[in-house]
């Protein structure tokens, strides 16, 4: 049903973290190849329109030390989003329009799920704690880091994970050419399309291979979120910014792996709070 997500699906499963085999890895300098392509399609969307809103001061040393703790919503949590209890003629009727079907449910679960990824790099905190200039080339790093926890973390449920996730890519993939649409980018839209494809499937990769290295982590966070020119290590400017980054990420994916299989099919979980900044305490942990 999704060829090109399943093709990617289908390498990330035949290898211990999908790298040997895979053919971005196969060629070690893709991933600088990327970012010089990153940059142009940056330049050509050009930037949104950025926040009015003052920057909150944090104090960048003291954020995500804590302990990872489970994402999952709790019942009574305002944010949750509850399959429609219909009953009597109104669910019958719905039964025959299959809304109760497994390929409905998967794209409901879905919406949900790239709900809370918009959610978390559409708002200005984000942007302020990690001392990040709101563009369209930001926003799209945002986009690819949060879609990437999350079919992270699907992934872990097995096949049900991994065909909800198929839905999953096909929401971003029609969200992410409206943003570029939005931008400005009408004329040759499926070339910019592609080349963002690109840039994804190399950063998923990325990801997968650094995860479970620090320094590697960090060094592929400041290229893909952080640098304009590719540079391998973040400047000293940048330093704190992206080791922070770095933990928030490391530790998104610990509580992900936390979150109870429910929550995380259903979409019922939030992303660490970054609305107020500050120490760990101040984060909502």
């Amino acid at each position: 049903m999704w060829p090109r997500w399943g093709r990617v699906l289908s390498r990330i499963n035949r290898s211990n973290c999908f790298l040997e085999k895979c053919e971005f890895v196969k060629r070690e300098e893709s991933s600088l190849f990327l970012l010089r392509h990153y940059a142009k399609v940056a330049a050509a969307v050009g930037p949104e329109t950025k926040s009015d809103i003052t920057k909150t001061e944090v104090n960048l040393n003291k954020l995500f030390w804590s302990k990872p703790r489970s994402l999952a919503l709790s019942v009574d949590s305002p944010y949750r989003i509850d399959e429609p209890q219909y009953v009597g003629i109104r669910r019958f009727v719905l039964k025959l329009m299959l809304f109760y079907s497994k390929q409905s449910q998967f794209i409901r679960w879905a919406n949900a799920i790239y709900t809370r990824v918009q959610y978390q790099v559409d708002r200005p905190a984000i942007y302020d704690v990690f001392c990040l200039e709101q563009t369209f080339k930001t926003t799209f790093s945002l986009l690819v880091v949060h879609m990437w926890l999350c079919l992270r973390r699907l992934k872990e449920e097995g096949k049900e994970g991994v065909e909800l996730g198929q839905y999953l890519f096909e929401i971003y993939n029609h969200d992410l050419e409206l943003r570029v649409s939005k931008a400005g980018v009408n004329l040759l839209i499926s070339k910019w399309m592609k080349e963002l494809e690109k840039i994804f499937y190399g950063n998923i990769v990325a990801y997968y291979a650094a995860i479970g290295k620090h320094d590697d982590l960090q060094n592929v966070i400041w290229r893909n979120v952080y640098s304009d020119d590719g540079k391998s290590e973040p400047t000293e400017g940048a330093l704190l910014s992206v080791q922070a980054f770095t933990r928030y990420v490391r530790r998104e994916a610990s509580a992900l792996s936390l979150t109870d299989k429910e929550a995380i099919l259903t979409g019922n979980f939030k992303f660490t709070s970054l609305e107020d900044g500050g120490t760990d305490d101040a984060l909502g942990y």
